[in-house]
C-alpha cells in the first residue's frame, strides 16, 4: 500500500508525525505552545456514564503525555439512530464531568449517525516549550516508570464475556476512570527525559516508538510490571483481546525473548490498553525520588520496570 506524504517545513512545528508521538505540539511564542491531539472509541464497559468517563480520560492522557495542561475539549460522537437518546446524554455527560475534573472547557463537538456507539474527544492543551516532553529523548542509563498496571484490554474481554463486573469496583475500570494528571506534577525536579501513555499499541508498542525515536535499546524486567489482579488467570483462559495479536504482528520483530518469558506475559505486554499510565524514561538517579513522589500522590501502582541501554534498536525481555 502507497504510504501517504507529510512534508512539514513550519519551524514552529515541535512535533508532527515524524516520532509516533502522543500528540501534535506548535509553537505559539517563546513561552507557550499548543498540543493538539484526538482519540475516541467503542464501549469498553456497559454502564454509558463511565463509558464517556474512561474514553474523555483516555482522550485527555495524550495532553498529559506531553507534559502539557488540557485546555479546551470537543466531542466527536457516533450514534445508531436505533438506541435510546437518554444512552448519548448519559456518555455526554461522563465525558463532560472528566473534562472538567481536568479543569479544561467543554466547547462542543459533532455527531454522526453510526451503526454502533463511538465517543471521544479532541483535545487541546498548553506546554512551555522547555517543558515538553516527547518519546525521542530517552537517554542510555535511564529507569522506566511505568504509572499504572497492565491488562485492561484483557479485563474488558472479561466484562464483556459476562464474567466480571464492569463497574467501579473493578480496580481496571477504576484505573481507567483515573486521569494522568497527578503524575506530571512537579515533573521539572526529576528531569524526565522521555514519556509516552500506553493504549491501543500496548506497552510494546509504544516502547518501540521510544526506542526508534530515542535510537536506543530497552531491557524490560517483566517481573517488575504490575498487573491487574486477576487478568493473569483470563489470559491463561485465553481472554485475549484481538487487539493483543494485531500488536504482536506488528512489534514482535522489535522484541527479543532472552530469558523464556511465559507466554502468558508476553500476552500481557502486547495487551492493547485503554486510559492507560505514563511511561516515564529518567535519569537513573532520580528514579527513586520520583517513584516515592508519584506514591506521594496517590499513584500507588506506580514501578520501575526497566531502564535504557546504548545499542541496536531493541526490545529486551529479561
Amino acid at each position: 500500500m502507497r504510504q501517504v506524504s507529510f512534508i512539514n517545513d513550519d519551524k514552529n512545528l515541535l512535533v508532527g508525525i515524524e516520532t509516533g508521538d502522543d500528540a501534535a505540539v506548535y509553537k505559539l511564542n517563546e513561552n507557550k505552545a499548543m498540543i493538539q491531539s484526538v482519540d475516541f472509541f467503542t464501549p469498553v464497559v456497559n454502564d454509558p456514564y463511565l463509558y464517556g468517563q474512561i474514553a474523555a480520560a483516555n482522550a485527555l492522557s495524550d495532553i498529559y503525555a506531553m507534559g502539557g495542561d488540557p485546555i479546551l475539549a470537543m466531542n466527536i460522537v457516533g450514534f445508531p439512530e436505533c438506541l435510546n437518546k437518554d444512552l448519548l446524554v448519559s456518555i455526554l455527560q461522563g465525558g463532560a464531568d472528566k473534562v472538567k475534573e481536568a479543569g479544561a472547557s467543554l466547547v462542543g463537538g459533532h455527531t454522526v449517525k453510526d451503526d454502533e456507539p463511538k465517543y471521544g474527544l479532541s483535545v487541546t492543551g498548553l506546554v512551555h516549550p522547555n517543558q515538553l516532553l516527547t518519546n525521542a529523548n530517552a537517554n542510555p542509563g535511564d529507569k522506566l516508570i511505568l504509572t499504572k498496571a497492565l491488562g485492561t484490554g484483557i479485563m474488558i474481554s472479561a466484562i464483556k464475556g459476562g464474567l466480571e463486573k464492569g463497574d467501579k469496583k473493578n480496580p481496571a475500570v477504576k484505573s481507567m476512570l483515573e486521569l494522568n494528571d497527578k503524575p506530571i506534577e512537579n515533573l521539572k525536579n526529576y528531569n524526565v527525559n522521555s514519556c509516552t501513555d500506553i493504549t491501543g499499541f500496548g506497552l510494546i508498542g509504544h516502547l518501540t516508538e521510544m526506542v526508534k525515536a530515542s535510537n536506543v535499546k530497552i531491557i524490560l524486567n517483566t517481573s517488575e510490571i504490575p498487573v491487574f489482579e486477576g487478568v493473569i488467570d483470563y489470559a491463561q483462559m485465553g481472554l485475549i483481546p484481538e487487539g493483543c495479536y494485531a500488536n504482536r504482528d506488528n512489534y514482535s520483530n522489535m522484541v527479543i525473548n532472552r530469558h523464556n518469558i511465559e507466554q502468558t506475559m508476553e500476552d500481557l505486554i502486547y495487551d492493547p490498553q485503554t486510559s492507560g499510565g505514563l511511561l516515564f524514561s529518567v535519569p537513573g538517579k532520580s528514579a527513586a525520588d520520583l517513584l516515592i513522589d508519584l506514591y506521594s500522590k496517590g499513584v500507588e501502582q506506580a514501578a520501575i520496570i526497566g531502564e535504557v541501554q546504548k545499542g541496536e534498536q531493541k526490545i529486551i525481555l529479561k
